[in-house]
């Protein structure tokens, strides 16, 4: 299982351990990810995605899924979230 964010798109970065003698040796930074369902207030259905922590205080931030998605890219965003933004989408049309 891929270890990406599904909302922000955040993904694993790539750096050094680096010891007191100042050798140095590859290690990987992960994102913590979170499985959790948010609500969405439009279409009244609750939706489960493995989001970053920080991603969450993002959506929270910007008011809630229905927000976060519709000012999001679709880069940026899993293929669950871009279905969840087309039914949004429609039911606003």
């Amino acid at each position: 299982m891929s270890r990406i964010c599904e909302l922000t798109g955040k993904g694993r970065m790539v750096g050094h351990n680096v010891s007191h003698a100042n050798n140095k040796t590859k290690r990987v930074f992960l994102p913590n990810l979170q499985n959790v369902t948010l609500m969405s207030e439009k279409l009244d259905r609750s939706f489960k995605f493995r989001v970053s922590t920080a991603g969450l205080r993002s959506v929270e931030h910007v008011g809630g899924l229905d927000n976060w998605l519709l000012k999001t890219n679709d880069e940026k965003l899993s293929s669950s979230a871009v279905k969840v933004k087309r039914e949004l989408q429609k039911a606003a049309a």
